[in-house]
């Protein structure tokens, strides 16, 4: 975003809404894949806690969420877009979903379920085989979704009645493919873009970790040239002034219709992205590309042009939704409200985490972030460590050295005092072999799901 201070990318609407509530500068998502993060967050839960481990295991209202809770106290609860969860008719939390886009063909990647262990031939990565100047389905689908959102916003507006309302937004974009109206495209100077920092063709060295998931779904070769990889990162920025202009449409109608006095605002992703960076597209790594999300809360008591640096994570949203309804916050949820957080001074010490048992990993990933040290704890491989102070981009991993030995063992501490990372990835792999075996073995599984993305339902 541009209030977050990137140099070229333009997100007016995006950094009005910043100027007019509370940005939280460090926020991350449980998991960086779609499917896991879009059940913790609908469930205000960890991954680990609720078991939704990939891109096959969707959200099925099991659990229960924020949005049960709102329909508890009989508000209406409402989506429309994306929501990336099971399907349709299982009960996750809404009266109704207008066009929502959940899982391909009701199962997902089950492929990526093949985990334990790890197939030995490589995935052929087809997420490039759209890129460029264009219109994609995608595009078309977050415009619908934008426009209907704006379009309820108005008739919700002419029908008022005095009951609390939620409503989800679920908008794809910059997701692939990296397709983008030609007009986003001319804003960017594609022959300023810098080269992906950290290439292995440059020299770096992969954590063995990572290498092993780029050996079996390497994006980045499917690029191949530099001029490919420099036209994918131009339609990435593109994209997000695409989505900035989508959030511009329902911002405007929250404001012409007078709702937006009265209505908080949440904006913000399911994951992040790697953009190049050590080779890697997509996400699905431990990285800040990939874990660290946008969040901008405005509206009603949340404090104006404010910067937070306390660690906020997706999960925090369900204890704000809750508690913003004027509801007690149902005792399962693991987060904290962001009403709170936005009042209070900043937290140094408060613990960021995310988890990773999906596509192409070998083993269970977690990752802590407290104060300026990043930990990456891979079951199985040696960790990562990172000093965020001085190393912002992740370049110098420092674990090993015995410099650092004494908050390498502090972090590992840390997170085994939140769980059993190894117990969690035998759970996480028994749950995922159950799956492949309902779904009919190994063989069978790995030729099951879409190759690439989820496809936008038919309007």
């Amino acid at each position: 975003m541009g209030c977050a201070g990137h140099p070229f990318v333009r997100s007016p609407h995006m950094d009005a809404l910043a100027a007019r509530g509370t940005r939280f500068a460090q926020a991350f998502t449980p998991s960086p894949i779609c499917v896991p993060a879009r059940a913790a967050f609908a469930t205000g839960r960890w991954v680990h806690q609720i078991g939704y481990w990939d891109n096959a295991m969707g959200y099925d209202g099991r659990v229960p969420g924020w949005g049960h809770a709102l329909q508890a106290a009989g508000q209406r609860v409402e989506s429309i877009g994306k929501l990336h969860y099971a399907n349709a008719e299982a009960p996750t939390g809404f009266d109704r979903q207008h066009s929502p886009l959940h899982l391909a063909g009701g199962v997902g990647q089950v492929w990526g379920s093949v985990r334990d262990p790890m197939p030995d031939e490589p995935r052929r990565s087809q997420l490039f085989q759209e890129l460029g100047p264009g219109q994609s389905r995608y595009n078309d689908y977050d415009v619908a979704s934008a426009t209907g959102a704006a379009r309820w916003l108005k008739d919700r507006a002419g029908q008022p009645d005095g009951e609390p309302w939620t409503l989800y937004v679920g908008l794809v974009a910059p997701h692939f493919p990296l397709v983008v109206p030609q007009r986003f495209l001319d804003h960017v100077d594609m022959a300023a873009l810098p080269p992906p920092r950290l290439h292995p063709q440059d020299g770096h060295a992969r954590h063995p970790w990572v290498q092993r998931h780029a050996d079996f779904y390497d994006c980045d070769a499917e690029l191949g040239t530099p001029e490919r990889r420099r036209l994918a990162l131009a339609c990435y920025f593109a994209l997000i002034g695409f989505i900035d202009e989508q959030l511009g449409c329902i911002l405007g109608a929250l404001h012409e219709t007078g709702l937006d006095l009265s209505t908080r605002v949440v904006f913000t992703s399911d994951h992040g992205d790697n953009q190049g960076a050590r080779g890697l597209w997509n996400k699905s790594t431990l990285y800040r590309e990939a874990v660290q999300v946008p969040m901008v809360m405005a509206g009603p008591q949340v404090p104006q042009g404010r910067v937070c640096q306390t660690a906020v994570n997706l999960i925090d949203i369900a204890p704000t939704l809750v508690q913003g309804a004027g509801l007690a916050v149902p005792a399962g949820f693991s987060g904290r409200s962001l009403l709170e957080m936005a009042r209070e001074p900043d937290d140094p010490e408060r613990v960021a985490f995310s988890e990773y048992h999906a596509v192409g990993s070998p083993a269970g990933a977690y990752m802590l972030r407290q104060g300026r040290w990043a930990y990456h704890h891979y079951v199985g491989f040696e960790p990562e460590l990172y000093d965020i102070a001085r190393d912002p981009l992740q370049a110098q991993n420092l674990a090993g050295l015995a410099a650092h030995r004494e908050v390498q063992v502090h972090m590992e501490a840390l997170l085994r005092g939140w769980l059993d990372p190894e117990g969690i990835d035998r759970q996480a792999k028994e749950d995922q072999n159950r799956l492949v075996e309902r779904m009919g073995g190994r063989e069978v599984a790995l030729r099951m799901g879409p190759q690439g993305a989820s496809p936008a339902p038919v309007s």
